[in-house]
């Protein structure tokens, strides 16, 4: 029974590595978008769809588990934490897309605070790669790494609405444009928030 279980525990831990790897390639992918690259959209949205499709991989194993393999307290709560990250994951992919559908016009305005959009992008898909990592291996340590990353990430966000509420002020920009741009970094500062959630679940599950 044990080693039943074992083997599905491992099935998971590819599964939700899978996911991350997903939710990474999606979000580099938005950030290339940023940079002029062409032809992502599709992408974006077929790794959405994919993040989607194993969710409910994810979820519908765990039941099994939870039918199945009557797990101990401990394995109970890893189930839990599970069923509890993966709603998160599947929210950065939505915000993946999100962030695609503002880009085929952002992505021909120039301007200097773009760096810090693209830094934040580069962050999330660290802070994202590293929870799911803390995840599987349990790891306390990587987990508190990733929620203190978040404040790097919150302060670049910052960063980019001042410079652009000066470029607003000083009519250097379109207040359409800056809404855009503004709109993307939110979804980068929420990507990192979805990757802190994974974060605290995997730090309360190893403190339990």
């Amino acid at each position: 029974m044990r080693t039943e279980f074992d083997k599905q525990l491992k099935t998971l831990h590819e599964d939700l590595l899978e996911m991350g790897r997903l939710c990474e390639s999606a979000i580099t992918m938005t950030a290339e978008m940023l940079d002029g690259k062409e032809g992502l959209t599709a992408k974006i949205q077929a790794a959405e769809m994919e993040i989607d499709h194993k969710q409910r991989s994810v979820e519908n194993l765990c039941r099994q588990i939870l039918l199945r393999q009557q797990p101990v307290a401990c394995d109970l709560r890893t189930i839990a934490t599970a069923l509890k990250i993966v709603p998160d994951m599947e929210r950065i992919g939505d915000q993946t897309v999100d962030i695609s559908e503002l880009m085929p016009y952002l992505s021909t305005f120039k301007y200097e605070g773009r760096v810090h959009i693209q830094e934040m992008a580069s962050a999330t898909v660290k802070m994202v790669s590293e929870s799911v990592q803390s995840f599987v291996d349990s790891d306390e340590l990587l987990a508190q790494k990733v929620i203190a990353s978040d404040d790097l990430v919150d302060e670049m966000f910052e960063k980019v609405k001042k410079e652009l509420l000066d470029l607003i002020v000083t009519k250097a920009i379109d207040a359409e444009v800056a809404l855009d741009l503004l709109m993307t970094a939110k979804y980068f500062e929420r990507i990192g928030d979805h990757a802190v959630n994974i974060a605290e679940n995997v730090r309360d599950l190893v403190t339990a």
